[in-house]
């Protein structure tokens, strides 16, 4: 998948989201990549398309939205391998180290990712967003220590206005037995 802008907005109503979703793609020429329920009865859109239209979608969903929304974005090129964490499909041959970043809510984690991957050499293994979480959400990445170290600081960094960032941790050499765990 070729995406080149994203845009998110984080609601905490499920049927305001679902309205929300609705209104996003009718006011833009957007794809939706995601519109579900989250934890603890929040709703995550994700849409994508140029950038002026996901702008459109998210400022519609920020406006029907109102007081509802907790959290949003729009990232124009976003890192290629932010969609395929999201979704749990990334393709991760081995793990060395190991980066974790624990926010608080899906679009701040979706920021830090991003942020993340484009630091450094590094790859992201999987974004986990706020089901059974409790709201909260998380990423993890793997690559030599020094580009870990510096992407974990990128990834926080990048969650600007949407933080604070809950917790991180770099660790150099894992188990075998936790990579089986998250591969």
């Amino acid at each position: 998948m070729n995406l080149r802008t994203i845009g998110s907005v984080e609601l905490n109503s499920i049927a305001v989201g679902i309205h929300v979703a609705d209104e996003m793609v009718k006011c833009a020429s957007v794809d939706l990549l995601i519109a579900r329920p989250t934890c603890p009865g929040r709703y995550l859109i994700i849409v994508s398309g140029d950038t002026g239209s996901v702008k459109t979608a998210v400022e519609t969903g920020r406006d029907i939205g109102k007081d509802m929304v907790i959290d949003w974005f729009t990232i124009p090129s976003v890192h290629p391998s932010v969609i395929p964490a999201l979704s749990g499909t990334s393709l991760i041959p081995e793990i060395t180290a190991l980066g974790v970043i624990e926010t608080f809510t899906t679009v701040a984690c979706i920021l830090a990712a991003d942020a993340a991957a484009k630091s450094g050499a590094v790859d992201i293994i999987e974004i986990r967003s706020a089901s059974g979480l409790g709201g909260k959400a998380f990423v993890t990445m793997t690559g030599d220590v020094g580009s870990v170290e510096a992407s974990v600081a990128a990834g926080i960094e990048g969650v600007g206005d949407s933080g604070p960032v809950a917790s991180h941790v770099v660790i150099p050499s894992p188990s075998q037995e936790l990579k089986q765990k998250l591969l």
